[in-house]
Parts: structure tokens; C-alpha cells; sequence
């Protein structure tokens, strides 16, 4: 049974900290669609791009609250984790949202089978539903019973993660 409460009423009321587990490999049907289109045409970032969102984080931390995130992927980058990472993370990063990745290239994933979720203060989950294009279609606010095992996912995904300056000097696009 899940909660009344909603993802975004998650967001309105954490005092502390959110944090977001990323597992797929393509998001390109859940958002920055045109942008997406335009990375892969070779052209330049717009203008302004994920400003609201850069926005809305810098509030947050002007706050003293956290926004930070691991992405479980392996290499070679999918066309759209190279632009997730190279327009998204990096345009993000300004507004101080921090960014780790689990890379599983060389090392079997210690998360395989959990998928995407917001955990808030450590007391709230959201989890995310995406179809199997990569296009979003729902969140669910899970039980409170639920919390702590995904605190130990988050736990899990912090401890095996790199810093993502680190991991994309070494193998993103520099």
C-alpha cells in the first residue's frame, strides 16, 4: 500500500537531503526531447538549458539541503548517457547538484534488479515507472515500512560509486 503523498509533495517538504538512484541506460522519451534531438544533430547546448532545474537545485542547497544522484550504466556510453552526462550532469553540477557513478563495466552490478527511485531525508521513497522506450510514466510514493531498504540500496550505490568529475575525466568525453 502506498502513500497519498506524491513525488512532488516528497519535494516540497525534504529538509535535508534527496537523493536519486539512476539505472537505465535511455531516458530520451521522458523530457529534454528536443534537446536530445538537437545533441544528436551535432549541434551546440541551447541557451538556458535545464535552467528551471539548475534553479530549483541552487534553491535547495542555498537551503542547506543536498541534491545528489548515482547512475548505475557500464561503457561503452549509449548515445543518450552521452548527452545525459555531457549536457545534463555537467549543466546541473552549476546549480550544486551532486553527481556519482556506479560503473559496471569491469564488475558485476550490486544493485542488478533495483530500478529507479527518489529517497528523501532517508524517510520518504518515491519510486519511478518507465516503459520500456525510456519514456516516464509514473511515480509511487512506497510505505514507510519500505525506507530502509532503500537507504541500504543508497547505502550500496554511495559505497561502490566514484564522484562523477573523476569517472568523466577518465572516460566521458573530457
Amino acid at each position: 500500500m502506498g502513500s497519498s503523498k506524491s513525488l512532488s509533495d516528497l519535494f516540497d517538504s525534504f529538509e535535508r537531503e534527496a537523493f536519486r538512484l539512476e539505472t537505465r541506460d535511455d531516458y530520451s522519451k521522458s523530457g529534454s526531447v528536443e534537446a536530445y534531438e538537437a545533441f544528436l544533430a551535432g549541434e551546440g547546448k541551447p541557451e538556458g538549458y535545464n535552467a528551471d532545474w539548475v534553479s530549483e537545485v541552487r534553491g535547495y542547497v542555498n537551503e542547506g539541503k543536498r541534491i545528489y544522484r548515482v547512475h548505475i550504466l557500464s561503457r561503452p556510453l549509449t548515445p543518450y548517457l552521452s548527452f545525459e552526462l555531457g549536457w545534463g550532469y555537467r549543466t546541473n553540477m552549476l546549480g550544486g547538484e551532486e553527481f556519482f557513478i556506479l560503473d559496471t563495466t569491469e564488475r558485476p552490478n550490486p544493485l542488478d534488479g533495483v530500478g529507479d527511485f527518489w529517497l528523501f531525508d532517508g524517510s520518504a521513497v518515491g519510486v519511478m515507472h518507465y516503459d520500456d522506450a525510456g519514456k516516464f510514466l509514473s511515480s509511487e510514493v512506497l510505505a514507510e515500512e519500505r525506507t530502509e531498504e532503500f537507504v541500504a540500496y543508497r547505502d550500496t550505490a554511495l559505497s561502490k560509486a566514484q564522484p562523477f568529475a573523476e569517472w568523466w575525466d577518465n572516460y566521458g568525453g573530457g
